[in-house]
């Protein structure tokens, strides 16, 4: 069997800037090359746009927005010296993970030209302004708030296919996060309408030449299968759209947790395994 590269796309969260997270980023990057991993994209979250998008462990910490910012400033300080401290051992790209509440758009065009990162993973984890993948409850109110599963799922396709048009990341994060506390997603997905949006943003990603990020997150915490699914996972790959194993790690222990998984579902799919690197981004000008 070939050799494959070990790489991470979507990773390194730490628990030095991130709530949620545990260990330094440092210590993550050693694990990392102890690994064996060529390269690995730091993929840290983005502050929130103001106190209303705050995350409940982060008003818990007692961190207002202006805070958190100043918490993703020094991330990227951080990133860069490791960058620089590792590049005989490893190639970090210097990243990071977008939100997409309200205001969320402009907002990270001025951090990508501020910060100038390596790349930026476009993940979308609100359907009108509802953080619905941070607990069931919270899934359950975005259910409420669009009135059905079936809308839940069409809002959020349909804010990826907005968010990513404007902001043309060079990588999609966990593509179909929204199943994540759905355990009926296969006939969700089933339904034409969901089906439609699925393809049409699947359409958009190929045409702007994204890297899918093939998240292992969804095993970690107990799913069956990475993001996305297997069955858009196959339609991405027919499609001609680059993957990449992503481990989306929140500490030591879960780096490179359950990669080699992703990568074997990728090689019985017939994927590329020449993992294609996220090529420096073009920042526009704020829309």
């Amino acid at each position: 069997m070939e050799s494959v590269q070990r790489v991470s796309v979507h990773g390194g969260h730490s628990g030095e800037f991130c709530c949620h997270a545990m260990d330094s980023l440092e210590e993550i990057v050693v694990a990392y090359i102890e690994q064996g991993f060529e390269w690995v994209g730091i993929t840290e979250h983005v502050p929130p746009v103001d106190d209303r998008f705050r995350y409940p462990e982060e008003i818990k910490a007692g961190l207002n927005a202006r805070q958190l910012y100043d918490r993703f400033e020094r991330y990227i300080a951080a990133c860069r010296r490791l960058q620089k401290k590792y590049i005989q051992t490893i190639q970090l790209y210097v990243g990071f993970e977008t939100e997409a509440s309200s205001g969320s758009i402009p907002f990270i065009h001025d951090l990508a030209r501020l910060f100038e990162p390596d790349y930026i993973v476009g993940s979308v984890h609100h359907v009108d302004d509802i953080g619905f993948d941070y607990s069931a409850d919270w899934y359950a109110r975005a259910v409420a708030a669009t009135g059905s599963l079936e809308a839940l799922y069409c809002r959020y396709f349909d804010a990826q296919y907005q968010f990513l048009s404007a902001v043309r990341p060079k990588v999609v994060g966990h593509f179909d996060l929204i199943r994540i506390f759905d355990p009926s997603y296969e006939a969700t997905f089933a339904l034409p309408s969901v089906q439609n949006r699925v393809r049409r943003n699947l359409e958009l990603v190929h045409s702007m030449d994204m890297i899918m990020d093939v998240n292992v997150r969804a095993i970690t915490k107990g799913a069956a299968e990475p993001y996305p699914t297997r069955t858009i996972l196959r339609q991405a790959i027919e499609m001609g759209i680059s993957v990449a194993p992503g481990d989306d790690s929140h500490g030591v222990d879960t780096v490179g947790l359950n990669i080699d998984r992703a990568v074997e579902a990728l090689r019985n799919l017939g994927a590329d395994m020449n993992w294609r690197r996220p090529a420096k981004s073009r920042f526009m000008a704020r829309p």
